[in-house]
């Protein structure tokens, strides 16, 4: 039975006041400053502004932040992007959190550079890092935030350029653009996915 359907099953365990926020990356230098570790670059944002100081912990680094009498925890999984899932499914059974109070922070091919979108399900497309969270939760209804990392030009190789460092361009507009991040953060805490995607799509 997968990892969802078993998690459901123990519904009376789950603390629906944590909150699980996880942001997409691989870990190493090789990979710092590439488009595919945007999601490390925004918890990194939300723990500088709140002060807050991650742990090197099993299959992540994580910081805990209490936000408004919620409890929410900042993942960054250590286990690289391909094998996310694992990480994640971990951490929600380990600090009891539903996965309607999960919002995953990714890279997105298809929207152009500096496009938000949340949805809280839908495919993978071709996201590596995608497939193997739903392969372990068994489902694609997770919440997602998916940050548009495109080009005006085409692409020609579509790993080299994921796995690209940014211009300093779009280095200048991550900086403009990180505020928002954290706002979509605060407001799904408090409010839950759909309001949220009603709020900022």
């Amino acid at each position: 039975m997968k990892f969802f359907k078993r998690f459901l099953q123990r519904k009376q365990s789950i603390d629906m006041n944590h909150y699980l926020i996880v942001g997409l990356g691989n870990i190493g230098p090789q990979y710092f400053d590439t488009r595919h570790n945007i999601g490390f670059y925004i918890l990194d944002y939300i723990a500088q502004e709140n002060q807050l100081e991650f742990d090197s912990l099993k299959l992540g680094f994580m910081a805990q932040w209490n936000f408004r009498g919620k409890k929410v925890f900042l993942l960054k999984p250590t286990t690289l992007m391909n094998r996310s899932g694992r990480s994640i499914t971990y951490w929600l059974k380990k600090k009891k959190i539903h996965i309607e109070n999960t919002l995953i922070m990714t890279d997105e091919l298809q929207l152009p550079f500096g496009k938000m979108r949340i949805r809280a399900k839908g495919s993978t497309a071709g996201h590596n890092g995608l497939k193997n969270i739903e392969e372990c939760l068994g489902t694609q209804h997770y919440n997602r935030l998916r940050f548009g990392i495109g080009s005006k030009s085409p692409i020609q190789n579509k790993v080299d350029f994921v796995l690209g460092k940014w211009n300093d361009l779009e280095q200048n507009k991550i900086c403009l653009l990180l505020p928002k991040c954290l706002e979509i953060t605060k407001y799904f805490v408090l409010h839950g996915v759909s309001k949220t995607m009603n709020h900022f799509n």
